[in-house]
């Protein structure tokens, strides 16, 4: 097995990580296609935001597995790190229907499977200083995400609020 890890913005080079707003409806913020040959194992994920919601209303920010892709920007293969710089290249497929970050669409997704739901509470809600959230799941509550499957990360929020995640997987 090999690890992996990918973010939803694209690859630092010369400039630093380029923030992505939520909008003010769901959104996919990252998305891992599984091929279909070879499903992947959820070792942990996380997310920070710049601001809690400017409103009363929560965010949510979800990890899920569904059976339809989102439309996304389209990762480049050095947008999906191998953690070992000896692994072989991700066998995620690349485009804008498979592995990608900022979905535009959500498309008719029919079937999920949620691996953690996180709520993120407003400024008038008790929120201040929203601190990241990094979840790294025990060998034995790691999920699968099977073949020719969606690993996604979604959020949706009232007020829009700029979102980095990521996830670390293993092949």
């Amino acid at each position: 097995m090999h690890r992996y890890q990918a973010i939803n913005a694209p690859m630092a080079t010369t400039a630093a990580t380029a923030k992505v707003t939520t909008g003010t409806s769901i959104k996919t913020m990252l998305q891992i296609a599984t091929p279909a040959t070879r499903q992947l194992q959820v070792i942990s994920w996380g997310f920070s935001i710049d601001a809690a919601p400017a409103t009363t209303s929560t965010g949510t920010v979800e990890l899920i597995q569904t059976d339809v892709a989102a439309t996304v920007t389209a990762h480049v293969a050095s947008g999906v790190q191998p953690l070992d710089p000896n692994a072989p290249a991700s066998l995620v497929t690349l485009g804008t229907a498979f592995t990608g970050y900022t979905g535009t669409a959500e498309g008719t997704i029919t079937g999920t499977r949620a691996f953690d739901v996180q709520l993120i509470p407003g400024l008038t809600a008790g929120g201040s200083g929203i601190e990241p959230y990094s979840y790294q799941f025990m060998p034995d509550e790691r999920p699968f995400v099977g073949t020719s499957k969606f690993l996604r990360v979604r959020a949706t929020f009232a007020a829009a609020v700029n979102l980095l995640c990521w996830v670390v997987w293993d092949e």
